[in-house]
């Protein structure tokens, strides 16, 4: 398993702490707007009234796991009229309430000092490179559903490596939608639920063609671009039409140690994308390169067909221009581009935030090329896995 930021694998935090016992050898002190509570570290930590009656156990419905408590139907704030340890809970009796809350002290202890709470999704990335081939995880499709478990490695994979090869893909429309439906809900864009990529006679996209598809991601032009793309290959024997793939992870980190300024320029400055045909007209404002709450590279929007006209300040452009290019053509290296032929019976299952992808031109009358594509969401993609791994709340 890969190691999580915030805690270890398939555990929870908070439960753990309210495993340890604690005691006080003081009475809280009441104060104006909350109390301060003296706890195992020896130290007074003060806590709000109104965050104390609004998460009072009570507050929370165990059927539901939501709070059935309204705080918008107290006449009057929140006070305590007495509060006192017993034992190792902290009981508070409310002034202008007919209620009474009553806190394991060891609950208390996981909030004494303000934290996010422990995301078993939050797990770090690791980059990989134009040779990653051989190593990309590979999962048989129909392994996948009948083992939760292994469901979970492999959304453990995408969180870690953004790319993922499933085996075995059942040669039908209702194979690629049960696929998604492991990781979430089928996410339709304004091409529709699913695409098929093949030659059409009018394209509207550059996919539909036989023509070489430069590194790009999809929908830019959304203002939330769909997270995970599935790529279902049905048929693949023409000549040419080799997969080009790469991290933008990889390549941003990269970017960021050679080229700071650009860097900082690609990061801050969002950009106008594009996306029109007769019955659609869809705009957005991204930034090139995506960081996370820790500041760290979490992915690209990045697409030459469907960048708009910039309105940027023409001088601002002097300087973010030059630095486009640079990054366009570091996305390029031999040292970042993983060059691969799709089978039939594969999937691709990428990070569409992450990984940049592309093909290489092909003769569309050497053969047959057919890949069914779909996409679902990434918050829902970590949303199931800390289903599958943590403990929640309420379980």
């Amino acid at each position: 398993m890969f190691l999580r930021r915030n805690l270890p694998t398939h555990s929870n935090k908070l439960e753990t702490r309210m495993n340890v016992m604690t005691s006080t050898v003081a009475d809280p002190v009441l104060e104006d707007n909350g109390l301060k509570l003296l706890l195992s570290d020896g130290k007074s930590h003060y806590f709000n009234y109104h965050w104390l009656r609004d998460n009072c156990p009570s507050s929370f419905s165990s059927t539901t796991r939501e709070r059935s408590f309204d705080i918008f139907h107290l006449e009057a704030a929140p006070k305590a009229k007495t509060a006192e340890v017993t034992g190792d809970v902290l009981e508070i009796t409310w002034d202008s309430e007919d209620h009474v809350t009553r806190f394991p002290l060891a609950w208390l202890e996981a909030y004494k000092t303000p934290q996010r709470r422990a995301d078993p999704a939050d797990l770090a990335r690791e980059a990989w490179y134009g040779d990653h081939y051989p190593n990309v995880p590979r999962f048989s499709q129909p392994a996948l559903k009948a083992d939760p478990e292994l469901r979970a490695k492999w959304i453990e994979a995408m969180l870690v490596k953004g790319f993922v090869i499933l085996t075995d893909m059942p040669d039908s429309d209702e194979g690629l939608t049960e696929t998604a439906e492991m990781i979430g809900r089928v996410r339709p864009t304004f091409f529709g639920d699913y695409f098929d990529v093949k030659t059409h006679i009018n394209p509207t996209n550059t996919a539909y063609t036989a023509s070489a598809l430069e590194l790009h991601t999809d929908t830019p032009a959304e203002e939330h671009a769909p997270g995970v793309q599935f790529l279902h290959c049905r048929a693949n024997t023409v000549e040419g039409g080799y997969s080009l793939y790469a991290d933008g992870v990889a390549v941003a980190n990269d970017f960021r140690a050679r080229d700071p300024e650009g860097f900082k320029l690609l990061a801050e400055t969002k950009v106008p994308f594009f996306c029109e045909h007769d019955t659609y007209d869809m705009r957005s404002r991204q930034t090139i390169i995506e960081l996370d709450q820790h500041g760290e590279v979490s992915g690209l929007t990045i697409s030459q067909h469907m960048l708009d006209i910039s309105d940027l300040d023409q001088e601002l452009l002097d300087r973010w221009y030059p630095a486009f290019c640079r990054f366009g053509k570091m996305l390029q290296e031999e040292k970042y581009m993983m060059t691969f032929l799709m089978k039939a019976g594969e999937c691709m299952v990428f990070d569409n935030h992450r990984i940049v992808h592309g093909r290489a031109a092909y003769t569309a009358e050497s053969g047959d090329r057919y890949l069914r594509g779909t996409y679902t969401d990434r918050a829902e993609m970590r949303s199931t896995y800390r289903a599958l791994v943590s403990e929640g709340r309420f379980k």
